[in-house]
């Protein structure tokens, strides 16, 4: 079956929860209101429907090649995305300045949604260009600007991000690519890097590397990080494309999931280019601080993962319901029907795909709103509301990495589940998106990490305060919902109220017992994690069904809405607060209790 965007949930996200248009009276988005997102969206949805999706089976079974260095990517993909590229689709939200169109994250979010749910594969290679944009706007010179930037933005040039090695994952302490610079502002690098997604195919002229690496007199640890920009191809003065710098793809790597995606072991430095040994490269920034410009890349990558999950479980949830409004099996339980009956009809199917949808609607609703903070933070002409949308979009990036793709390895897995036996069978296309998405929770950082940014970092600098802010906007939408005496509303509010207790009560634990007890804080920041990334989506899904019942009441809309929308997404929230809001008291005592059980057993009895 095809894929069909979520149109109407995206604008009713952006313009109900997300405030797309205050965000379009701010300086820069004046031309960015709930029109133009329709407009955007509509053509985005007509894109990956008809160009992308068709490549989506086809890649998984004949992925890229490699060949004596060079990758010969999956058939269609590099017509696929020159269309991609000529669309202005690599732009979308990149500074018009650059060659971009310069629209809020709010509707790129939405975009790229629709790309990852087309093909996650495909859309890899625009993610991590869109990281290396951003790393460059924040700490790239002004030369490597004009340079670089205009290139990639239009998708002539794409990016890659360079951290990991054989011996060093997670722990970038222990990188040891070596930098040697020349005397003439240029660096030699020499070493390996390893799981680099795109970083040899065949769809861009050239491929912008930017690199983790150490200089010869370089502090140890994370400390003596510097970051290069090393392109494929060197540039010449006049912009055109010089000789082969020395990186050269060793292969490219067989996996689970996202086939179609090359993920390369990069070699610097093998004396195999036109430039002699070493490659060539440009430092990003200062010296020794690369690790917190590669940080902004990230971090933008993070939440772009995030969004990733939300995509690929929107497409497994929509084959699901096509397969079970198809699917003939057994009469209902309560005998409503005479013969046997489609199994949307059977009650733990329709369990399975409120479940589904439920998770995916939060998710989405998180990211948007998430989106919108982070456009307020770079274009509000307030400095104090600036702030706090940055502090509050630095909170929810490892909510949204980490929960939507946790939460999009159980909506693909239940997809399988609804499809039976023949969810199993490669052919129906429901095994594809749960091996796709099993990447989702490793890369950019595990769960683990994010949970531990979301304990470090989010939570115990302020000691909790941001985190109890939150919670206050919580509690007003509490009120809110007591305004209201529907079934759907009361529910929302019992279970918005317990998990908010839950959720300050885990935030209380954290920031007390941090010190004095760390391995039992960490031992529950999964936990944490996915208590407050459920919170926050279900404070959203909170929001949407005020509105939704607003404007089911509102006799002068009478006629003017889709009431069949709005019922659902009253129903939706409603299940969220019930089946999953629910579980989320429990989380607390796990965490707050039940850290100990975490180390009780004895190493060797593993």
């Amino acid at each position: 079956m095809s894929y069909a965007a979520p149109l109407k949930d995206m604008l009713f996200c952006m313009k109900e929860l997300a405030g797309l248009e205050a965000l379009s009276a701010l300086p820069g988005f004046e031309d960015a209101g709930l029109d133009t997102a329709e407009a955007v969206l509509i053509e985005a949805a007509r894109f990956c429907a008809e160009v992308v999706e068709p490549l989506n089976a086809e890649s998984d079974r004949h992925p890229p090649i490699w060949r004596d260095g060079a990758v010969s990517t999956s058939v269609g993909f590099k017509q696929a995305f020159r269309q991609f590229a000529e669309g202005g689709w690599q732009g979308l939200q990149h500074p018009v300045e650059f060659g971009g169109q310069g629209l809020p994250k709010t509707i790129g979010a939405a975009c790229a949604e629709m790309l990852n749910s087309a093909s996650l594969s495909f859309a890899l290679c625009p993610l991590l260009t869109d990281g290396a944009i951003e790393a460059l706007l924040t700490a790239g010179s002004a030369a490597q600007r004009r340079f670089f930037l205009p290139k990639m933005i239009d998708g002539t040039w794409t990016g890659t991000m360079n951290l990991t090695e054989p011996q060093a994952g997670s722990d970038l302490a222990m990188v040891r690519t070596r930098a040697v610079p020349q005397g003439d502002g240029n660096y030699r690098l020499s070493g390996q890097k390893i799981y680099i997604t795109y970083g040899e195919h065949d769809m861009a002229e050239n491929i912008v590397h930017l690199v983790l690496a150490r200089t010869p007199d370089a502090p140890p640890g994370v400390k003596g990080i510097s970051l290069f920009l090393c392109p494929k191809f060197l540039v010449n003065a006049d912009g055109s494309l010089g000789a082969r710098n020395d990186v050269y793809c060793a292969s490219i790597e067989h996996k689970l999931g996202i086939k179609a995606s090359p993920t390369a072991v990069l070699v610097f430095g093998d004396d195999k280019g036109a430039v002699g040994p070493g490659a060539i490269a440009q430092r990003i920034g200062e010296e020794n601080r690369g690790l917190e410009t590669m940080f902004v890349m990230m971090n933008a990558a993070r939440f772009s993962v995030g969004v990733q999950g939300i995509g690929v479980a929107e497409r497994a949830y929509q084959r699901a319901v096509a397969y079970a409004r198809d699917r003939v099996q057994s009469r209902p339980v309560d005998a409503s029907l005479p013969a046997g009956a489609a199994i949307i009809h059977h009650p733990d199917v329709t369990r399975m795909l409120m479940t589904m949808r439920a998770h995916i609607e939060g998710c989405r609703a998180l990211a948007c709103v998430s989106a919108a903070a982070f456009d307020t933070a770079h274009h509000h002409p307030d400095a104090a509301v600036r702030q706090a949308s940055q502090a509050f979009h630095e909170f929810t990036v490892p909510l949204v990495k980490g929960y939507s793709t946790e939460m999009s390895i159980e909506v693909t897995s239940l997809g399988v589940q609804v499809h039976g036996g023949m969810g199993y069978i490669e052919e129906t296309g429901a095994a594809q998106h749960l091996r796709d998405a099993r990447i989702l929770t490793i890369y950019e950082g595990t769960t683990a990490i994010q949970a531990n940014d979301l304990v470090g970092r989010k939570t115990l600098r302020d000691g909790g305060e941001l985190a109890r802010s939150i919670a206050g906007q919580i509690e007003v939408t509490e009120s809110a919902l007591a305004a209201h005496t529907s079934a759907a509303a009361k529910s929302m509010r019992r279970w918005l109220q317990a998990s908010r207790t839950a959720f300050i009560d885990v935030v209380d634990f954290v920031v007390g017992h941090t010190r004095t007890q760390p391995t039992a804080v960490y031992a529950g920041s999964v936990p944490y994690l996915m208590l407050a990334g459920q919170l926050l989506a279900g404070w959203q899904l909170a929001r949407a069904l005020v509105v939704a019942e607003e404007q089911l009441a509102d006799e002068s809309l009478k006629g003017q809405g889709d009431a069949a929308f709005l019922q659902a997404k009253v129903a939706t929230a409603r299940f969220y607060a019930e089946h999953i809001l629910s579980t989320l008291p429990g989380l607390r005592d796990a965490i707050v209790d039940g850290a100990d059980s975490v180390g009780a057993m004895a190493v060797d009895s593993f």
